[in-house]
């Protein structure tokens, strides 16, 4: 059984957790995996054209990243660059690791949904003599997108599970508001079930959300064809 001073201590810490998610966790997910799509789009369509420089730069820029920790890539920006004179502020120290770190993922597939569009799609927008980048922008991407549309949402999902490391570089998200209640209120267990719950509350409804955006661009598909 809970006891009462417990049921009191979650209940109080429900929303102290909860709107550092709203204002914090969800915005910092939002913008960082926003601007990690525009990334990951330009990423990718260079290794798709072909550019055997820009190509080189952009598979290094790969490597780098999805070959180090997300966490060493936190501190590197935050306790490291101050080491060389360039301060950022917590928050946006977060959004610029975050972006960069999931545009080489995100760029990675959608590389692979551009590799799946047919060659003939390309080929017939040359035909009717269209530019390369508007056959990209008008035909290829948006097929692309479509076919990256699920991986692409789990990502999303993955990320605001890692916004939790943003505590690391004092960023006050769900997971160090919590640390704070635990530290005063010595529940670790409870608190911490607690936030897992809130982190699941809104992973559940990001899952619910992927759904319905691949029951539309179902539809949409088909429509098309």
């Amino acid at each position: 059984m809970i006891s009462e001073r417990l049921a009191e201590i979650l209940a109080d810490a429900f929303w102290d957790i909860l709107l550092p998610g709203l204002t914090v966790t969800i915005p910092l997910t939002a913008i960082s995996f926003a601007i990690a799509m525009v990334i990951a789009v330009i990423v990718a369509v260079i290794q798709f054209a072909q550019v055997r420089v820009l190509r080189k730069l952009a598979r290094f820029y790969i490597w780098v990243i999805r070959g180090t920790p997300l966490l060493v890539q936190l501190f590197v920006v935050f306790y490291g660059l101050p080491n060389v004179g360039i301060l950022i502020e917590p928050f946006p120290a977060a959004v610029l690791v975050f972006s960069i770190n999931e545009g080489a993922y995100a760029a990675e597939t959608i590389r692979g949904a551009l590799e799946a569009v047919p060659e003939g799609q390309m080929e017939a927008g040359q035909c009717v003599g269209m530019s390369y980048l508007r056959i990209m922008r008008r035909i290829v991407l948006p097929q692309a997108l479509r076919i990256a549309f699920p991986a692409l949402a789990n990502s999303l999902i993955a990320m605001i599970k890692d916004t939790s490391l943003a505590a690391n570089i004092t960023v006050t998200e769900m997971f160090m508001a919590t640390q704070r209640i635990v530290a005063r209120t010595y529940e670790p267990l409870a608190l911490y079930i607690e936030v897992g719950l809130i982190y699941l509350l809104f992973c559940t409804v990001l899952t619910w959300l992927q759904h319905m955006g691949e029951k539309r661009l179902n539809v949409y598909g088909r429509v098309r064809r």
